[in-house]
């Protein structure tokens, strides 16, 4: 029986080594290829710009930093073979691969290079240093592939380390990390662009989800689309902006990271697609995820308490129902649970609140399966103990659900009926006609 059980794990790993070999059959030479005509078409130019602050020139040369710079190889090649599915190795090499695509279309299209020389190094560390002079050119630096694959790869490791170990992956990344500076590879500003390209690939193919884009339609919503394309202007403006700034000085570079944020939420808003935010129905959010929507949920925060600072964090709908805006941890533990319908803030589960979460899309027109999935989960919540229903503001989605419950549990026998509970609670909710016709098709 023993035997048995081992078969299926045998081929399972079978399955994995040639997915990772054919894998890797074509990713080292398209790396060598596509990071090659990058260095060649820079050196084409009369002359390659550089981008560095004056700080830089007191960064010191660790010659035996080269060790963790050149360790990358071996991890880039060990992960695709750690892996449980060939599925999941398929996934790490799209990774791997977005990365490479968009890196060298960015060398290609704003060519840079590192202004540093080297010293003479002996020794391993020389030795190493001279492989890598071979086929590495002072071009392709921002963003840092390097950094980009450090990320992938120190996200797909780190969960199978505990422990002691765990830490000391954590801390040899870091080495990866900062030896791209002090093996005066790139300087600083390749790094925060390097990241940003890493968490993007991560979050395209992200572990245990779908991809965000997967099956990507335009909505036929004309809101949503209006939407969308405003956050894309948003996007395309600080893109610009980021472009002239940086021809007088690095820092601009740091305006792609919001740049980023609102083009991602422009695509969510194009398709209706709330899984964008690749939150779960616990309000966990990826990693990625967190990182790449901060700039977005910075100003989401801002603006809540821009409307709500003056009214009361939640009023009392009915028995065990409350309604208002995104709480604080200390709020939250209030109430025996909460139920949140936002899809752009992470949850509070980690602050030990019992959260539940049904994402859906701001200021645009709510699915009714969605809507009635959101009722019937207070229903079910408010038996347990005090629910508070919560969006960004408590004024539209979270007033939605209420009233789609409402209607459902028959303490309201019409909309009006409805809308006239919420009105007499105190809280000022903005209930369109739109929305008024989709909870009453949820409700039924």
């Amino acid at each position: 029986m023993d035997r048995q059980a081992t078969k299926p794990s045998r081929a399972n790993q079978r399955a994995v080594f040639k997915t990772a070999a054919l894998w890797l059959l074509f990713l080292g030479p398209f790396f060598y290829a596509s990071y090659g005509l990058a260095n060649w078409l820079a050196g084409r130019h009369a002359q390659v710009p550089s981008l560095l602050f004056a700080w830089e020139r007191h960064i010191p040369f660790v010659a035996w930093t080269i060790l963790p710079y050149w360790s990358l190889n071996v991890f880039y090649t060990l992960s695709l073979f750690i892996n449980d599915t060939p599925l999941h190795v398929s996934r790490l090499a799209k990774r791997y691969l977005t990365a490479q695509v968009i890196a060298v279309l960015c060398f290609i299209t704003f060519p840079l290079q590192v202004t540093f020389l080297r010293p003479e190094t002996q020794g391993l560390a020389g030795a190493m240093f001279g492989l890598l002079g071979g086929f590495d050119k002072p071009f392709n630096q921002a963003p840092s592939l390097h950094i980009a694959l450090a990320i992938l790869v120190w996200d797909h490791l780190r969960t199978r380390f505990s422990g002691p170990w765990r830490w000391a992956w954590h801390l040899w990344c870091l080495l990866i990390g900062f030896s791209v500076l002090t093996t005066w590879q790139h300087h600083s500003m390749d790094m925060p662009t390097g990241a940003l390209l890493g968490l993007f690939a991560l979050w395209l193919f992200p572990k245990d989800r779908v991809c965000p884009l997967a099956g990507f339609r335009l909505t036929r919503d004309r809101k949503s689309r209006r939407l969308a394309g405003w956050y894309l202007l948003g996007a395309l403006a600080l893109l610009i902006g980021a472009y002239h700034i940086t021809t007088l000085s690095g820092a601009g570079l740091f305006l792609l990271w919001p740049s980023v944020s609102l083009f991602l939420v422009a695509l969510g808003y194009a398709g209706g697609r709330p899984e964008i935010f690749q939150k779960n129905a616990n309000g966990n959010v990826s990693l990625a995820s967190k990182w790449l929507f901060m700039p977005y949920r910075l100003c989401v925060r801002l603006n809540i308490v821009f409307w709500t600072s003056s009214l009361p964090a939640s009023v009392s709908i009915a028995p065990d129902v409350d309604l208002g805006r995104f709480p604080s941890a200390s709020q939250a533990r209030r109430y025996a649970a909460v139920l949140d319908v936002t899809a752009e803030l992470p949850g509070l589960s980690h602050s030990g609140v019992d959260w539940h979460a049904v994402p859906m899309l701001d200021l645009v027109p709510m699915n009714p399966q969605q809507l009635r999935q959101a009722a019937d989960k207070l229903e079910t919540l408010r038996r347990q103990g005090p629910v508070l229903v919560c969006c960004a503001l408590g004024f539209q989605r979270s007033a939605s659900v209420v009233a789609c419950w409402l209607l459902q549990t028959g303490q309201a026998k019409t909309m009006a009926d409805a809308q006239a509970v919420l009105q007499a609670s105190g809280r000022r909710v903005h209930l369109p006609a739109s929305s008024a016709e989709t909870i009453i098709e949820a409700a039924r």
